[in-house]
């Protein structure tokens, strides 16, 4: 299977939010509801806007498996407002946003091809710090995941309606 990264943008938006019900899909199949819920994330219009809003005003990449469309996260220089309570980092930095895959895709290695992408463009940018934050309920998976990518945990948080969603931001040092 070859992997190919290219830049993405607004027209793409149907397709990051099919990848991110796929996520949802597949967390609900293995009774993991707790990260993002049970209903598809293209329902939700808060969500919709989100997604819209990142996408116009980060930079978007999408992995492509054999042409296919598998993966994709969106770089900005900020965390969004869900993180405005914690410190800030005191540097620069690049803020990985709406990671997800395509599940069908699941165990070729794309997320972490776009991870290290997202790493590559934040040297390039000649920024040393990347961060990203996620769920950090149920078994910690996916921190485990970041953590196998290279990043580090730093600060716990929660949010949600009733300040019940359990998250961790996590960081990478890269060499400007």
């Amino acid at each position: 299977m070859e992997i190919t990264i290219r830049d993405g943008g607004a027209d793409d938006l149907p397709v990051i939010l099919g990848m991110l019900d796929s996520c949802v899909e597949w967390l609900v199949a293995r009774g993991r509801p707790g990260q993002w819920g049970t209903r598809p994330l293209s329902a939700s219009p808060g969500t919709v806007e989100s997604v819209a809003r990142y996408v116009a005003e980060g930079s978007v990449y999408i992995a492509e498996a054999d042409g296919v469309p598998a993966a994709t996260l969106t770089l900005t220089d900020a965390p969004g407002a869900h993180l405005a309570h914690l410190p800030p980092p005191g540097e620069p930095e690049r803020y990985i946003h709406w990671l997800a895959s395509d599940r069908r895709f699941q165990g070729h290695g794309i997320g972490s091809a776009l991870l290290a992408h997202a790493a590559e463009q934040t040297r390039r940018a000649g920024v040393g710090l990347l961060r990203v934050d996620c769920y950090a309920g149920d078994d910690r998976r996916l921190v485990a995941y970041y953590e196998a990518n290279g990043f580090a945990p730093t600060q716990t948080y929660t949010a949600g309606a009733n300040n019940d969603w359990p998250g961790q931001v996590l960081a990478m040092r890269v060499r400007p």
